[in-house]
């Protein structure tokens, strides 16, 4: 039982990995995000059909009932993943990726209106550091500041996925992650579809590389071990163990982009992961 947990455990520490190659990539790669995100799901929907041919992995819907929620998850990861690229853009990956994990603390405080669990007061407390260390990311709160754009757009990509997560999160234990993640591409797919026409496509010649990378190690990869991790951890703690993904994703920055963070960066990022670890502990305590 012990070494099943910590299989599931070392899943979920790859699936954490993988996505947090999204900061570097999401910032270098050259393209309107709309069509990143199109090639994303487009490229990562091959890698995994293929792979579940080879895994033989039922993909057939259970119910058709099940297939309104599914779409609607999907929607709520396409709405995340465009508003976390352009916090990328207008910010860096430090403050993008610190805004985004505010999503641990944001799925614990709305997990009660969709399962049974009632809200806790240290979320509420969890909540109120989280605001403190938002507001030390950019201090100079000037609507007209690229940063502050960068770090509103991090948390409405944070609400994003703490939904699809939550909506998700039933379906997980009845379908392989693989599955589900191929319904929402197909969606995705097909909902971006006008981005190809209407912006510039031009520079995919030279982003393949770079496009492939995050179709496949993040995407097919790291978001398929993710949705296949809420099979055996609650939404929140799922979430919360994940809590080095924004770490990583400075550190990737750091060596392949040149971005060092800045004091102000530092402080309101540990601020934001204190509360992450003092969730993280939290939970521990609750699964022993």
């Amino acid at each position: 039982m012990k070494n099943q947990h910590l299989v599931r455990l070392i899943e979920l520490s790859l699936a954490t990995l993988f996505i947090s190659t999204s900061g570097a990539l999401g910032k270098y790669i050259d393209m309107p995000t709309p069509v990143v995100i199109w090639w994303r799901c487009a490229l990562a929907l091959v890698f995994l059909f293929v792979f579940s041919k080879l895994a033989r992995i039922n993909l057939a819907p259970r119910s058709k009932k099940d297939l309104p929620t599914i779409i609607l998850s999907a929607l709520f990861l396409g709405a995340h993943w465009i508003t976390y690229f352009y916090s990328l853009k207008l910010s860096n990956v430090a403050i993008g990726m610190l805004s985004l994990y505010t999503f641990p603390v944001i799925t614990a405080l709305l997990e009660p209106f969709f399962t049974k669990t009632k809200l806790e007061i240290t979320h509420i407390f969890l909540s109120i550091l989280i605001i403190i260390g938002i507001y030390l990311l950019s201090p100079d709160f000037n609507i007209e500041n690229s940063d502050v754009k960068g770090v509103l757009l991090g948390i409405l990509s944070a609400l994003c996925y703490a939904l699809r997560i939550l909506i998700l999160k039933d379906h997980a234990k009845e379908y392989h992650g693989t599955t589900l993640m191929i319904y929402q591409l197909i969606v995705l797919s097909i909902v971006l579809i006008p981005a190809m026409f209407l912006m510039d496509t031009s520079n995919i010649t030279t982003q393949y590389p770079y496009v492939i990378l995050l179709a496949l190690l993040t995407t097919a990869i790291g978001h398929s071990l993710f949705v296949h991790s809420l099979k055996y951890f609650s939404a929140s703690s799922a979430s919360i163990i994940s809590s080095l993904l924004p770490i990583y994703g400075i550190i990737i920055a750091f060596f392949f982009l040149g971005e060092v963070p800045k004091l102000n960066t530092i402080i309101g990022g540990s601020l934001i992961m204190l509360t992450v670890i003092i969730e993280s502990i939290r939970t521990r305590k609750k699964l022993k």
